[in-house]
């Protein structure tokens, strides 16, 4: 007698055990097909926002896609704004950076001494007369001014 209750009660077990999968099993594919529902769902909603299918909606249907599009055009066109401005923003940033740096600039070319102001007039007046092109004098004005104490200079200047 006990071994038949002992076999009841594991076969009672095992069937539990069984049943338990087919339930998960059930409730994956009620999962699944209520996923795949939402999916067909979505892309027909998009389809019609594309302007595409839309033979079947009614006149208020129609109504509240335009409403949809309107809304999210609206959205669409203050991103964009807010884009341009922030570029906008960061243009004016730089350009007042960029003036700034032009002021130092000018102000470190008015600080040269004025000889040497006076080299580079000297050193244009030779260019009208020897005819040497500017970026020849250009490297022999950089040479000279490197090397201002070399007597080794291969720098000469035609006076007229």
């Amino acid at each position: 007698m006990n071994e038949i209750i002992d076999k009841y009660s594991t076969h009672s077990k095992n069937l539990g055990k069984a049943e338990q999968p087919s339930l998960d099993l059930n409730l994956e594919h009620s999962k699944y097909a209520n996923l795949n529902e939402q999916l067909a769902e979505a892309s027909l909603r998009l389809r019609q926002m594309r302007g595409e299918e839309l033979e079947g909606l009614s006149v208020e249907e129609l109504q509240q896609l335009e409403k949809n599009l309107e809304a999210g055009l609206h959205r669409v066109l203050q991103t964009k704004d807010q884009q341009f401005l922030e570029q906008i923003n960061e243009l004016q940033r730089k350009s007042s950076q960029l003036a700034e740096e032009n002021m130092q600039l000018r102000n470190q070319v008015s600080q040269i001494p004025p000889a040497g102001k006076q080299t580079v007039a000297d050193t244009e007046n030779v260019i009208a007369e020897d005819g040497q092109s500017s970026e020849s004098v250009m490297t022999a004005l950089n040479s000279g001014s490197s090397q201002d104490n070399d007597d080794g200079s291969d720098v000469s200047l035609k006076l007229g």
